[in-house]
């Protein structure tokens, strides 16, 4: 199959400026370079699908932006232990993501596996971090997870 040529072609915040060797599994790669001046090596399908739209600065420009809006974080900025609720959770992991498919926090879908993911960070470690194959699964992971490291209920679903 021959490579689609996206030389010069912007995906988001990244121009591609040179091809790069296929990964391990013959994906065609790119060195794209980042509105930001940083470099970084994406697969083509990554680009095309729309997955991949920075180097990571972005994501960095969209938290900065969720923390400068979250009251709670605004209220409570000067005193580093109160980011955390009574059950250990981090208030900006309480409120879903407008990017998130599932409806349910902590649970996500991999298009390159195929695989629904359960995560749970608690006290600044993961406690739940499982691929499993539907999304029903993954959900009663994280639920059970929160079940028995939140035992007061820490939002609704």
């Amino acid at each position: 199959m021959r490579k689609k040529n996206l030389l010069n072609h912007k995906f988001g915040r990244l121009l591609v400026i040179k091809a790069e060797p296929s990964d391990k599994n013959g994906n065609a790669c790119w060195l794209c370079r980042c509105n930001c001046g940083n470099h970084v090596i994406v697969t083509g399908a990554r680009l095309q699908h729309g997955i991949t739209k920075s180097c990571g600065c972005l994501r960095r420009d969209v938290m900065q932006k969720r923390t400068h809006s979250n009251a709670i974080l605004i209220k409570n900025s000067s005193k580093t232990d109160s980011f955390l609720n009574d059950d250990g959770v981090c208030y900006n992991s309480l409120k879903r993501s407008s990017r998130n498919k599932s409806g349910h926090i902590g649970v996500s879908y991999d298009q390159d596996s195929g695989k629904w993911f359960a995560r749970l960070m608690f006290r600044n470690h993961y406690v739940l971090l499982k691929s499993f194959d539907t999304m029903d699964e993954a959900i009663q992971a994280r639920m059970d997870a929160e079940k028995r490291f939140f035992p007061k209920k820490t939002r609704s679903h």
